[in-house]
């Protein structure tokens, strides 16, 4: 990037109230525009995006849902299901839908990519809202305006469900060139679906040697997921024959769920394949040499899947509702009603929002129906009863035919405490044939809410 293109989008970003230095008034904002525009400072190519985006116009109170996840298509659906007035306009820089649920079972063959591949089109068409492909930039709450790259959207209400970002220095990688060279030789697999394929292509080319993967620390994105693709990935070297060994690096004490059921199946079926060592605080990852360091140790790999700790996309702490005493910058939110605090008009759902709730599909989904009812309740002047959301999870195992385990739970609010803790939890750590085909069935289910009729 050169210095004059640094120098007008910092231009743009301080006039137009974007970004970390806050939120201007609309009428500040292309004040002060039209006065860059004059000395020179902002490129005539700036001026659409503080311009008004060309959308038909809203026929009801406009609701803005940013981000084209499980939790935002639930948010979109369900508030015209609420509420039939709102005018719902659904946002996402994707040009379509790839599901990260169930893509461990994708990688290992036992489903196709198009059974996780779906249309924003069709879903805004069969659910009676709207979908515009671009690129959220940041927000005006005075103002009730979103900024996108394709002009501003005013809202009456505003769903932030933008997911998450990695934090690679948390892995002792600060500089950008390198996190970015990391990200994209070895992805961890859960912001975009280009990291998916990629990391297809490790599985189906890999010839021998050490094929390395971790575990994060604190929450991340779908709890099971790194054991469990770390099974998929050894049930495809042991069919395949590969000479080789799963090298799982858990930045944690212990596996954080379903315990005993990936400890028997590391044992019991692929004693020869997987390496489990806990403990395992990353503390560098050296791309030229390919060795990864922790506190004690240094591991050499021949292939890798390097999952960062996450935080919050970072649209949330540019948009300034980030919770400073969040270590993954999650948004200020009320705990019950999903809104930032102190407005009622925004609201953050999804892997982004402040509550410690799993960060997975099927509660993102859950919180998302009660999020959509609260809205359209607050716009009648009814207040909504909170409840918790639904955590479902299944985990695959096995393959030829495909083998799970799952467990189902909810979340209770301790007074005392005031935090939350699980309730009602029922785990299946036996995976069988059952579990499988479940998890196919509870996919094929969503897939069917979040997209069609």
């Amino acid at each position: 990037m050169t210095e004059e293109n640094h120098f007008t989008r910092r231009r743009f970003l301080q006039f137009s109230g974007l970004g970390l230095a806050g939120a201007a008034s609309g009428a500040k904002a292309t004040s002060a525009l039209q006065d860059s525009s004059q000395d020179g400072g902002m490129p005539p190519a700036f001026a659409k995006l503080l311009r008004e985006a060309s959308l038909p116009r809203a026929k009801g109170a406009r609701v803005v849902v940013v981000g084209g996840g499980w939790s935002g298509l639930t948010v979109a659906k369900y508030l015209k299901r609420h509420n039939p007035a709102f005018d719902v306009l659904l946002i996402d820089k994707h040009p379509s839908f790839v599901s990260f649920p169930l893509s461990n079972s994708w990688l290992a063959d036992q489903i196709h990519l198009d059974f996780l591949s779906h249309s924003f089109f069709d879903a805004a068409d069969n659910h009676g809202y709207h979908f515009l492909e671009a690129t959220v930039l940041g927000c005006d709450r005075d103002a009730r305006k979103v900024y996108t790259d394709v002009g501003y959207i005013a809202y009456d209400y505003l769903v932030l469900a933008p997911g998450i970002d990695y934090d690679y220095a948390r892995i002792g990688v600060d500089d950008p060139e390198q996190q970015e060279l990391l990200f994209q030789h070895y992805p961890g697999g859960f912001v975009t679906a280009s990291e998916l394929l990629t990391i297809k292509h490790k599985i189906q080319s890999f010839k021998g040697g050490t094929f390395l993967l971790n575990v994060p620390n604190g929450d991340y994105r779908c709890t099971a997921a790194p054991y469990e693709r770390a099974c998929m990935i050894a049930a495809v070297f042991k069919k395949r024959r590969v000479r080789g060994k799963v090298l799982l690096l858990d930045m944690n004490t212990g596996i954080k769920i379903k315990k005993n059921g990936f400890h028997r199946a590391f044992d019991e079926l692929y004693k020869d394949y997987i390496e489990y060592l806990p403990s395992s605080e990353i503390s560098g990852v050296n791309l030229d040499s390919k060795t990864l360091s922790t506190a004690f140790d240094e591991y050499a790999f021949d292939d890798a899947i390097i999952y960062p700790p996450i935080r919050a996309s970072r649209l949330i702490e540019e948009t300034g509702i980030a919770n400073p005493k969040s270590p993954q910058q999650a948004a200020n939110t009320d705990p019950f009603r999903y809104h930032v605090v102190g407005d009622e008009h925004v609201y953050v759902t999804g892997d982004s929002r402040g509550q410690p709730f799993s960060k997975g599909g099927h509660t993102a989904h859950s919180e998302g129906r009660y999020v959509a009812e609260v809205i359209a309740g607050h716009a009648l002047g009814k207040e909504v009863a909170w409840r918790s959301p639904q955590t479902m999870c299944f985990s695959s195992v096995e393959i030829d035919p495909l083998q799970a385990m799952s467990i189902i739970t909810y979340y209770t609010y301790n007074k005392q405490t005031k935090l939350f803790d699980f309730d009602r939890t029922h785990m299946i750590e036996d995976w069988d044939l059952q579990g499988g085909q479940a998890s196919l069935a509870w996919a094929e289910g969503m897939f069917r809410d979040l997209f069609y009729r």
